[in-house]
């Protein structure tokens, strides 16, 4: 835990969540989107390669005349996560182009979504926003194109980011196989301990800069370790993104709970009670499709924790990434064990 560093103006105050807690409910979401498949279009010489059907993390389509490359198309965007304004921009732009490194693609172009109460909020914070997810989007060779700006009583930002990806060697939600490890790039905690900042003003420098890290270099290592299965972890937490991940694959997911690695202080935000609606919402999704077995009761909220821009979640091994479970043959009742 670090000293607090008080901002002039709070973000978090001005919005109702934080950051991918402020995801539409996982069962809810997925009553809305029921049936509303793309049918195939007429004449259409750009073949959707992943769509709505398993919930990944960006939809792809193949280039017409470059069987080679194709092409991956996401869009991300939040209520405040931090009280720094530059940080933010920081956070939100990881988070939506770690959507583009999921699929094992690259980010190519990116442009802003923002909303801003124009009345409530000075604009000079508005362009440390964008300052931030400029850098960011730099960092990681994206160009940044403009975007769009609307009038809002909640502050949000994010990205709409179109990469590129090679179409034979993408990394699928559909595709894990039993036998296969599962390898977490970064530490869970980020949702508590983004909830006790929000309510306490305490800043986490771990929590920022576990957010504002790039999933490129995890990507990368998992092309080249030959993987074909991943996702990001972000706002239905470890449990809800596994599941996704194994109901997709026709698997079921093994989880060492020992295994799995937390932020300092993360333990901490649980116990002293800082835990996010939309995690406790996470927690009760899923409930049906998870034995928990004797894990206790801090660390499965832990596991359900609402991440914003976490790490991606590897059907594989990597290089430097803790191996926290397995893949095995459905069970028949869940697809998420936890041991």
């Amino acid at each position: 835990m670090t000293p607090t560093r008080q901002a002039t103006v709070r973000l978090t105050q001005f919005a109702h969540g934080g950051g991918c807690a402020c995801k539409i409910p996982p069962g809810e979401l997925e009553e809305v989107v029921s049936g509303l498949t793309v049918p195939p279009l007429a004449g259409g010489d750009t073949p959707l390669l992943v769509g709505l059907a398993t919930g990944d993390d960006a939809a792809v389509v193949t280039l017409p005349g470059q069987s080679g490359t194709a092409m991956v198309c996401t869009a991300d965007f939040f209520t405040p996560v931090v009280d720094d304004a530059y940080d933010w921009g920081r956070i939100a732009a990881a988070n939506a182009l770690s959507d583009v490194y999921a699929m094992g693609g690259r980010p190519v172009l990116a442009v802003n979504l923002l909303a801003w109460p124009r009345d409530r909020l000075p604009f000079e914070l508005a362009r440390e926003v964008l300052r931030g997810g400029l850098d960011i989007a730099t960092e990681a060779g994206c160009h940044v194109g403009g975007g769009h700006s609307v009038d809002d009583p909640e502050p949000k930002y994010g990205m709409a980011v179109t990469g590129v990806a090679d179409p034979e060697r993408l990394l699928r939600n559909d595709t894990g196989r039993p036998g296969l490890p599962l390898s977490l790039t970064k530490p869970l905690g980020l949702g508590v301990l983004n909830n006790r900042h929000k309510v306490t003003g305490e800043r986490f420098e771990q929590a920022v800069a576990t957010m504002t890290a790039l999933n490129r270099e995890a990507s990368e290592a998992a092309l080249a370790a030959g993987a074909t299965c991943a996702t990001d972890v972000t706002g239905f937490g470890l449990l809800g993104h596994l599941h996704k991940l194994a109901k997709a694959s026709g698997v079921t997911a093994v989880l060492d709970t020992a295994a799995v690695p937390y932020l300092d202080g993360a333990r901490e935000a649980v116990r002293d009670g800082y835990v996010s609606g939309g995690t406790r919402r996470n927690l009760e999704w899923a409930a049906p499709f998870t034995g928990f077995g004797t894990t206790d009761a801090d660390t499965r909220l832990l596991l359900a924790d609402a991440q914003t821009s976490g790490g991606l979640l590897i059907a594989g091994e990597v290089p430097g990434a803790p191996v926290v479970g397995e893949l095995v043959p459905y069970d028949g009742s869940h697809t998420v064990v936890l041991e």
